[in-house]
């Protein structure tokens, strides 16, 4: 059996296994609609779905731009921040923190929680001083940061929170889809949950002039013909990729739900493997919507290799903590100076995960994942 880590061709051209349909057909009506307007930047596609999106999100606004990585530099231009340090998790994608020098500001990092991966609300209250302006916790995995304790820490330091919310569309947090706070960052890269067709991005918030700064960033600073009000650059959403986001954005609370059933069928047949650490599924404050399904084991090198030798494709996020990227080798980190950060990285194993999924194929990687240690228990013994 080859099972893919992500396969979207399904998601467009169903499955012909199980007799699903796909959404191409949807797709290309909108591509195809589209084209017919000859509306390629900017107007009536965008502005559809970012009124679709900042409903279905619970803000006032969202801006459609070309990535993540430009909606959490802008987030931060746009809420006035224009010196000091921004706290994040150092276990996140490179332009978490990227994205922090692109603003002309100063990265730093807190450890994060060994069950959660998200990062440590108690570590984060005593590392802010008085040279911290925002923090950008990371809903890693798709599953919400300690949303309440990080306000509260952010409100009585009277800083700003932004949160990274590019693993996390749709994820739930005490009720309220996130972001929590007042602005959030989007990746609609094609492998994420709900994925464009290429690169794009969006900034939601309930503040109109965060929204209004952000749209001037991503036009060249300006939001009339040749009249440009501050040094922006192009970082505009295509057209093309608002009107596919706008299909997909039907389908996303039925195939997080999917994720959410797949995550539970995995820890389910896979929790009596004492050699591996399993994700936290869904509690009463918390519905994290599965952008990976990561498992943790000191073996992840050898258990990967096996699985593809069984046709099995796994991933690996992120085998070199942000602050060990030589990119950052002038901050002056050194290894174990965030150990649970470097644990996870040097464990981390994410294993096959989309709505698509069969039941088969999940029993098929849970079948290899057990013959692997149980293999790896009868070597050892002898």
């Amino acid at each position: 059996m080859k099972i893919e880590f992500v396969d979207l061709k399904r998601q467009l051209y169903g499955d012909s296994v199980i007799g699903a349909s796909g959404i191409i057909n949807e797709i290309r009506q909108a591509i195809e609609e589209c084209i017919k307007n000859t509306s390629f930047t900017m107007g009536e596609f965008l502005e559809k779905f970012e009124k679709e999106f900042a409903n279905y999100c619970g803000t006032k606004y969202c801006v459609g731009l070309n990535s993540g990585t430009d909606a959490l530099e802008f987030a931060l231009r746009c809420s006035g921040i224009s010196s000091g340090n921004i706290i994040t998790a150092p276990n996140s994608y490179f332009t978490t923190a990227s994205s922090i020098n692109q603003a002309g500001l100063i990265p730093r990092f807190v450890d994060v929680d060994r069950k959660t991966f998200n990062i440590d609300a108690e570590q984060l209250n005593s590392s802010v001083d008085k040279e911290t302006k925002a923090i950008i916790p990371v809903h890693m995995y798709g599953r919400p940061a300690e949303m309440d304790k990080i306000i509260e820490i952010a409100e009585k330091n009277n800083i700003k929170v932004i949160e990274d919310c590019c693993q996390a569309h749709g994820a739930e947090y005490e009720g309220k889809k996130v972001p929590v706070s007042n602005i959030g960052c989007f990746s609609f890269y094609p492998s994420k949950n709900l994925g464009a067709f290429g690169d794009a991005g969006a900034l939601v918030t309930n503040d109109y002039e965060v929204a209004e700064k952000a749209k001037l960033w991503r036009n060249d600073g300006s939001l009339k013909k040749y009249n440009h009000e501050i040094l922006g650059r192009k970082a505009r959403m295509h057209s093309l990729q608002a009107a596919i986001l706008s299909v997909k954005l039907k389908y996303l609370d039925e195939w997080n739900k999917k994720r959410r059933e797949l995550a539970s069928y995995y820890n389910k047949n896979l929790k009596d493997i004492q050699e591996i650490q399993l994700p936290l599924l869904e509690t009463e404050e918390i519905e994290p919507v599965f952008h990976l399904y990561t498992i943790f084991t000191e073996k992840r090198n050898e258990l990967a290799s096996y699985l593809e030798k069984q046709g099995i494709s796994t991933g690996v996020h992120y085998p070199l903590p942000i602050y060990l990227q030589p990119a950052y080798n002038y901050l002056g980190f050194k290894k174990g100076s965030f150990p649970v950060a470097e644990e996870l990285a040097e464990k981390e194993l994410s294993l096959p995960m989309f709505p698509e999924l069969r039941k088969d194929e999940t029993d098929y990687i849970c079948q290899k994942i057990k013959e692997f240690f149980s293999k790896e228990q009868s070597y050892g013994a002898g």
